[in-house]
């Protein structure tokens, strides 16, 4: 069995910080709110350090302490205006700006109207390439739910960025390909 020193533990974690920082900034989070996320996590994760019973799984703790920290915050904070009766207003269409800037801001505002725990287990899956197993240790729910969290997230994205770009979405399961409609 190998023995990790509290140190190297604290090394592990620090060194898991970019990643972190990109998962919740895939959360939908602002750059200002995943930096305070990932803080908070990382803060958390060096005060329970102790708890932690398999380095091998210090990564998936990691990530579900993060979870746990966006989940906190959305409790914290009382939205005033449900995502999805917002009218969204873009002065382009995709005919005229197909750029991969564009393409990504909608994919990114899609993902945002997901709810919480699907865009935790889209993000995870698709975006941070990690196995169901993975994604089901860190969220701590089962493979199962995994995977129909994934098949829900992937339809309604699917659907989104549809209305959105009047666009096709096609084999959103691989890769995601927009084709213009003329």
């Amino acid at each position: 069995m190998l023995v990790f020193t509290r140190k190297k533990c604290q090394q592990r974690i620090e060194a898991m910080r970019p990643r972190l920082y990109s998962i919740a900034l895939s959360w939908s989070c602002g750059p200002d709110l995943a930096n305070e996320l990932v803080q908070e996590a990382l803060l958390t994760a060096l005060d329970k350090l102790s708890q932690l019973r398999d380095t091998q799984a210090l990564e998936g703790w990691l990530i579900k302490i993060l979870a746990n920290a966006h989940h906190q915050h959305l409790r914290r904070i009382k939205p005033t205006v449900n995502l999805d009766d917002i009218d969204l207003e873009y002065n382009h269409t995709p005919d005229h700006e197909v750029d991969r800037e564009y393409l990504i801001e909608r994919v990114r505002h899609a993902i945002k109207r997901l709810n919480v725990d699907q865009r935790h287990v889209l993000t995870l899956v698709d975006m941070e390439g990690m196995s169901y197993t993975e994604v089901s240790l860190a969220l701590d729910i089962r493979i199962g739910t995994v995977m129909s969290r994934l098949s829900r997230a992937r339809s309604r994205l699917r659907d989104l960025l549809y209305d959105d770009l009047h666009g096709i979405v096609r084999d959103i399961d691989n890769v995601t390909m927009i084709r213009e409609v003329t």
